[in-house]
Parts: C-alpha cells; structure tokens; sequence
C-alpha cells in the first residue's frame, strides 16, 4: 500500500495496511521546543521526521488561498518584551519576542461595508495576476511524489477568515447587527476558494479539502449550531459539491475548543474528517468514535502527558487510548496541536518509539 493510499483510505474508515506515522500537526514542535531538543539530544541539526521516520505528510498546492497581493508586513513598534506588526492580511497585532504566547489582536482591517468592498476588489479577485504562480512548478512535483494532494490550509475558513477580518467580538456582534456582511464575507471567500480549487483541479488529482475554522473554545462553539446552519453550512454545501464533482475523497476541518456540536452538524454537509481534538477543552476520542464511527479523526492525544511534571503512568493511560483509537480504525494518532517547550526530548522520544511499535512500522 502506498502512502498516499494508506493516508486516504484511513481517513475513509477503511481497512489499510496500517495507521498512518507522523501525519498531521501533533508532530511539529514549537521553536523553543526544538531548540530544546538539540540540546538535549545533542543533535544539533535535529529533524524530528528524519530521526523517527515519519510518513509523508498531505502536500499543500502552492498558491495563494485568500489575500492577495499581500499587504506590505510592518513592524510598528517594539521594546524589550514585544513587537507590534501589521500581517499580510492587514491584521495589526502584539507578539512576545520570545515566541512564548499567541499574538494579541490589536485591529482588524474590516469594519463596516466600505472597508469590505474595497478589500474584495483589492484583494479577493480569483483572477488576480499571481495567485496561482506557484502550481506548475507544484504540478511537476506532485506527478511523482506519494503523498495526498491538500488544497486549503491555515488561516483559511468560512468562519475563521470572517473572525480574521471583523476581529473576534466584531464578528459575534455582526451575526445580529449586519448579518447581510456576515453572509457577503463568507459567499465571497467561498467563491474564490472554489475558483482556485478549480484551477488546481484542472491540473492536478486533487485528494482533500481543508478547511480551518478553530471556532470553539472549551464551552463549545462560539456561535449557535443553528447559526453554523444559517450563515456557514450554505458554503460548506458548496464546497462538499465540488468535492463529490472532482472525486475528492477527504474534506476535512480544523478546529481547537470542544466540538462535539459542530462535528455532526458538519458531517451532515460533507465533512468526514476532523482535527485536531484538544483533550483539555473535553473531546473524548473514545466516546467519539462510539458516536461517529465513520469519521477520519487525526490527533486527540494530551501533549500534557509527556510534559516535564507529568507523571510516567499518564503516558501509559495515553498510550492505552491510542491503542482503543487504532483499533477502533479510521484514526492518525497525533497530540492534540503543535508540541510545547515544557516538552523533554527524552520523553517524546520514548513516546515515538511506543507509537511505531504500536503502530507496526
């Protein structure tokens, strides 16, 4: 079985060979962590995937998924401690130095209709000069490689561009108070994706759709199941026809915070897969593959578990829960987001031998 094969037919809730190593975000290590690592290991030119032989990961189509041309990145100001940046997005925000938090959102570049309009006409065109001048080069690259082909990647989504646009709180707010620029938001940024999905189809076999939303926190969802409904499920609809017009097998979304609402809500529009699964926000993978089990589930291990104060049997009880979830099929292990500094090297190493054994590689 190949590697493209194993990842997609996994994903399907499909017998295969065996689960899929190494795949997905549950493997990338913070910065610090790295660093962290190199000297621990005393490899100083450290490659976590080359050390432990991970699988091939999706490759991403190289082209441009939302604003482009990109706004001039800025450095507006900066001391000891922070640094506050204007994005490619227009997003002004406050990042430590030390890398050691999310950025502060500071101001967003959308407030109302007149903001909107011209940042759709600037930004948004699908036929914007540039914006696919990375998919031939991709194309002749992909033809030979064995990995699944990925269109859609971070920081893209129908609520998640919206949030980027508006900021978090003005979005919330305009779900009541402008509605009709809510919906114009999430059709416009719909509509290019497709455009741009199209292209890449036209070129390239296409094996999965991503899209990031990380619209819950460990309440649940930030808006109403019947919002989801109303405002993005229109354009998830869309985006499962071209899916099923292409033949792509793999829609997936991305979101951290407890989503036991919005994955059945989101399966009935053509999701079949989801990550990451936050254990600390309440997802309970067991009780989720009870409930859903023809759904690819990718991560949902507790990074917390091999953290410096964590005990050795936690890691047990995690390892127990990935055998049930390997079992069970349908499942990539991985933790549940990017791996912290409060990470030694001896543990993670001795949680990647357990995997592969496990695993059968």
């Amino acid at each position: 079985m190949t590697n493209r094969e194993r990842i997609i037919g996994t994903l399907q809730c499909r017998a295969t060979d065996r689960a899929p190593f190494g795949v997905g975000i549950g493997f990338a290590p913070w910065g610090e962590t790295l660093d962290r690592w190199k000297t621990e290991s005393g490899i100083a030119d450290l490659n976590p995937w080359a050390c432990f032989g991970y699988d091939a990961d999706f490759a991403t189509v190289n082209v441009e998924y939302g604003t482009w041309p990109h706004f001039p990145a800025k450095v507006l100001s900066e001391d000891a401690e922070f640094w506050v940046s204007t994005d490619y997005r227009g997003l002004t925000m406050r990042n430590r130095r030390d890398g050691g938090s999310m950025p502060e959102f500071l101001d967003n570049p959308v407030k109302n209709w007149e903001d909107w309009n011209r940042y759709k006409a600037e930004r948004l065109q699908p036929a914007a000069p540039g914006r696919l001048a990375g998919l031939d080069d991709f194309a002749g690259s992909a033809a030979t490689a064995d990995r699944p082909i990925q269109v859609g990647k971070f920081p893209w989504g129908v609520f998640g561009t919206a949030r980027d646009l508006l900021g978090a709180e003005e979005l919330l707010i305009s779900f009541y108070t402008q509605p009709d620029l809510v919906h114009d938001i999430m059709d416009t940024c719909t509509g290019l994706w497709l455009n741009v999905y199209a292209a890449v189809a036209a070129k390239i076999r296409i094996d999965h759709i991503h899209i990031w939303e990380d619209m819950s926190g460990k309440n649940g969802s930030l808006i109403s199941m019947q919002m989801v409904e109303d405002f993005m499920m229109p354009c998830y609809d869309r985006i499962a026809a071209f899916a099923r017009a292409n033949a792509i097998p793999i829609v997936s979304v991305d979101s951290d915070g407890l989503v036991n609402e919005l994955v059945p809500v989101m399966m009935k529009h053509g999701i079949n897969a989801f990550l990451p699964f936050e254990v600390q926000a309440g997802n309970d993978m067991i009780e989720y593959r009870r409930i859903w089990p023809r759904l690819g589930m990718i991560g949902g291990l507790d990074k917390n578990v091999i953290a410096d104060s964590a005990p050795e049997q936690a890691m047990h009880r995690e390892l127990d829960k990935m055998e049930k979830l390997l079992a069970s099929g349908g499942y990539i292990p991985g933790f549940d987001h990017l791996i912290p500094p409060n990470v030694p090297w001896k543990k993670w190493s001795f949680f990647m031998q357990a995997m592969k054994k496990m695993i059968g590689v």
